[in-house]
Order: C-alpha cells, then sequence, then structure tokens
C-alpha cells in the first residue's frame, strides 16, 4: 500500500453545492433494537460534519448485516436515529438505494443536509459490483467519498465501483486508517515487531509468510503458537493444535531465519483440563504439558520475554490475543503485554497499530485501546493489508 499521499482526500475535493455519495460502514452491533458499540458511527462522524459544514448534501450509503434480497429485519432505518443522536442534526432517511424514492430524497437535499439510503446489500447486484447498479447509484451524486475502510477488501458496486464512475476520494476516517497502516508496514520505524495471536494457523497462512519478511521480531501465541510448538516435537496434551500444519509451521519459521526474522515461541503455559473461567490451572514450561492438559494462555516467564522485546521495538503491530482472553485468568499475558505497550505508546517510544475483531475486544478488556496509536475497526480489510493485498476499495482512490 502507498502513502497517504498518493491517495485523493478530502482536502482535494470542492464539495460546496455538490451531492456527495459517502461510503461509510454502519454495519454495528445491534440487539433489541439498540446498538451495543457505536465505534463506528463515531469514526465517520468527521467526515460527514466536515462535507455538511462545507455546504455539501451528504448521501450516505452503507450495508448492515448479510441480506439475501430484501430484509425488514436488516433495514436502516434504526441506524438513521443513532447516527442523528451523535450527529446532533437530522438525518433523512430513504428506504430505496436506487431509483424514483431514492432521487426524489436527494433531490430535496439542501447545502449541509444528510440523507441515509437503505441497506446497499438489498440490492444482489451491489455485491457483484454490477455496471447497471453502478451506473444507478453514480446518478444519485456529483463526487464520492469513500470513509469504509472495513469493506476496502470488497469490490463491491458502492465501495469500488463508484470510484471509477464518480471523482472519487477517501474520507477522514480512510485516510487516518491509511496514514497509520503506511507508517506501521511501509516505511517503519526499527524494529518492527508483529504480535500475531488466535485459534489456527490455517486462517493466517499469508499473513504469516507475508510477515515474515517485512518484520524484525514475530511473536506468535493463542492457539496457533500450539501448531508451532508441536511441529517442533513438543507434547501439546490436548491444546488447540493443527498437527497436520506442522511441515507448513516448520517451513514458516525456515522462512523467518532465512530472513533474519526472530520468532518468538511461549516458553510457558497456564495449562488447565477444563476450558471454562476460573479452572483449576498450573504454570507448566511447555516441555512439561500433560496427555490431559489444554495450554489456555501464555504463561508468566512468556508474557515476560515479550514484553522485554517489545521494550527495544519502534513499531508493532498487533493481531489476535494471546489467550482464551474472555475467560478470565487465561487473559493475563494478553493484558500484561496490551498494558506494556501502551504504556510504552504513552510514552512516545512505541507506534502501535492494532485490528481484527478478537484484538479490538482484548484490547477493550485489557482497558487500553484508546491509548494505542491505532485501532482499527476493520477485520478482513485490516488482515488483508496485512496479508500485502492489494485493497480495491482503497486502490480505487489513487491519484
Amino acid at each position: 500500500m502507498s502513502k497517504a499521499s498518493a491517495f485523493r482526500t478530502l482536502d482535494d475535493a470542492d464539495v460546496a453545492g455538490k451531492r456527495v455519495l459517502v461510503r461509510v460502514d454502519l454495519n454495528v452491533p445491534v440487539d433489541a433494537g439498540r446498538v451495543t458499540d457505536d465505534t463506528r458511527i463515531q469514526a465517520v462522524l468527521s467526515t460527514i460534519r466536515e462535507i455538511a459544514d462545507k455546504g455539501g448534501k451528504v448521501i450516505l450509503l452503507a450495508h448492515f448485516g448479510r441480506p439475501k434480497g430484501e430484509d425488514p429485519a436488516l433495514t436502516l432505518a434504526p441506524i438513521a436515529g443513532e447516527v442523528v443522536s451523535r450527529l446532533g442534526k437530522p438525518v433523512a432517511f430513504a428506504p430505496a438505494t436506487i431509483g424514483p424514492v431514492a432521487e426524489e430524497a436527494v433531490g430535496k437535499l439542501q447545502p449541509g443536509d444528510v440523507l441515509l439510503l437503505e441497506n446497499t446489500r438489498f440490492d444482489k447486484r451491489e455485491e457483484k459490483n454490477d455496471p447497471e447498479f453502478v451506473a444507478a447509484l453514480a446518478a444519485l451524486g456529483d463526487l464520492y467519498v469513500n470513509d469504509a475502510f472495513a469493506t476496502a477488501h470488497r469490490a463491491h458496486a458502492s465501495t469500488e465501483g463508484l470510484a471509477h464512475r464518480l471523482p472519487a476520494f477517501a474520507g477522514r476516517c480512510m485516510q487516518v486508517e491509511i496514514e497509520a497502516l503506511a507508517k506501521a508496514l511501509e516505511a517503519p520505524e526499527r524494529p518492527v515487531m508483529a504480535v500475531v495471536g488466535g485459534a489456527k494457523v490455517s486462517s493466517k497462512l499469508e499473513l504469516l509468510g507475508n510477515l515474515v519478511a517485512k518484520v524484525d521480531m514475530l511473536v506468535i501465541g493463542g492457539g496457533m503458537a500450539n501448531t508451532f510448538l508441536a511441529a517442533q516435537g513438543k507434547d501439546v496434551g490436548k491444546s488447540l493444535c493443527e498437527h497436520d500444519l506442522a511441515p507448513t509451521a516448520l517451513e514458516i519459521l525456515d522462512k523467518a531465519k532465512a530472513a533474519g526474522c526472530e520468532v518468538i515461541l511461549p516458553v510457558d503455559a497456564l495449562a488447565a483440563t477444563e476450558f471454562k473461567a476460573h479452572a483449576a490451572h498450573r504454570v507448566a514450561s511447555v516441555d512439561d504439558i500433560k496427555a490431559d492438559e489444554m495450554m489456555l494462555d501464555a504463561g508468566p516467564a512468556s508474557a515476560a520475554n515479550v514484553v522485554a522485546k517489545l521494550k527495544a521495538a519502534k513499531t508493532v503491530v498487533w493481531n489476535g490475543p494471546f489467550g482464551a482472553f474472555e475467560l478470565p485468568p487465561f487473559d493475563t499475558a494478553t493484558v500484561a503485554v496490551a498494558q506494556a505497550a501502551a504504556d510504552l505508546t504513552d510514552a512516545g517510544k512505541l507506534l502501535s497499530v492494532a485490528g481484527g475483531g478478537d484484538t479490538v475486544a482484548a484490547l477493550n478488556h485489557a482497558g487500553v485501546a484508546q491509548r494505542f496509536t491505532y485501532v482499527s475497526t476493520a477485520g478482513g480489510a485490516f488482515l488483508e493489508w496485512l496479508e500485502g493485498k492489494a485493497l480495491p476499495g482503497v486502490e480505487a482512490l489513487r491519484r
């Protein structure tokens, strides 16, 4: 990914009096009609306000859930009210994405007004990036702004197609994300540490393969660490482990060695015979895991080792927890390393970038998400960026 300067941003756009189609991420968690986490809504408010304050007519495009055609349960209508309460100004809602109803709603807009159109995925042509659907959307606007990094890995009509039909720009949230990610891996201050955790190696093979060539230290935690330990001949008991990927794990270790990347694996673990909160457990060396035990978290020596290495780093990129952090006390290593990273960030000694659903939840659990340099709410897009893949929604915004 190129530096943010390689992309058109709102600094390059003249929005006054223009109809501005703004792709935002409003795919927020809702329980009993209430938004339980408004992080994604808060993230796009600055772009909406800026365009409205400059006299643009803001037309919001978003998806919600994974509808198979029109689905009343997945309408964006309630979300409009949630945006209103946070934006502090009226947000009109049109129960259509294209066609006469949408056209009429857009036609009523005055400079500074905000309109939310219905769920883009109610039309099956959205995900197919259908040219006719793209043209119908483009007819509603004069400019296009993409402020939804979380959907940037999808080449959909509202995330990529529109950028080729209208003058296209990155919104402020998208711009901040691109800048943060560029600083973390494109031209980082070294040494660079990557922390990769989670359950399975199989889901992060491309990620690990890309990172060993780019970072100086690779910390592997979570269930995926067990696969690497097993590949090295250690008995991991009943721990989550993909034994069939042992050759792949060894191949990754060889690639890391050839690239001069130090791989840091757990040396001890919190071992238990039950997968539940507050299960009876012990601190055990990774060479001393019993047949009926599971490693549910990295142990204190492992956490201390990572923290010591972290103090020598200038940049850290984090994706995935060290253990079953939802079940205390198997959150101990994740919390310890997260707090150390936050302290170093506060002291100006570390640039810290994290992303992915479990990672955000883990950092919130540790109470440090706000203290990291940047935390991405994007799951798939963040992961694909770490894997070194070009993101269609971002590439379409190049100058």
